[in-house]
């Protein structure tokens, strides 16, 4: 399914429809797929069209937590909490809180 969902979404791109949640929605499947870095520029791209879209910071954030970008993550989730202080979301201002908290935690053996 994700295979086909993401050829479908990399249709619209560079249509009227490209933009924000359309990079989002692409980054979160090429993260499903295993394919990080295609999804790290598909979310970088979501955040510099939108950059008040806080879930597609706390997505970037993810993903760069997950290829163990460690600073870059911290600053995703900086930015996204401005973004969710912002637009008054506190259910994603308190997640990416959290979810910058436990960067700064040490690995599991």
């Amino acid at each position: 399914m994700t295979a086909a969902l993401i050829a479908s979404l990399e249709k619209l791109l560079d249509t009227p429809r490209d933009g924000a949640l359309l990079r989002y929605s692409l980054g979160r499947e090429y993260l499903k797929a295993g394919e990080h870095e295609r999804a790290l520029a598909q979310l970088r791209e979501a955040v510099r069209r939108d950059p008040q879209y806080s879930a597609a910071w706390k997505a970037l954030g993810g993903a760069l937590a997950e290829a163990r970008m460690t600073e870059e993550a911290r600053e995703a989730y900086a930015r996204g909490i401005e973004a969710a202080r912002a637009r008054g979301d506190r259910q994603a201002e308190k997640e990416m809180t959290v979810f910058a908290r436990r960067l700064d935690r040490p690995p599991r053996a």
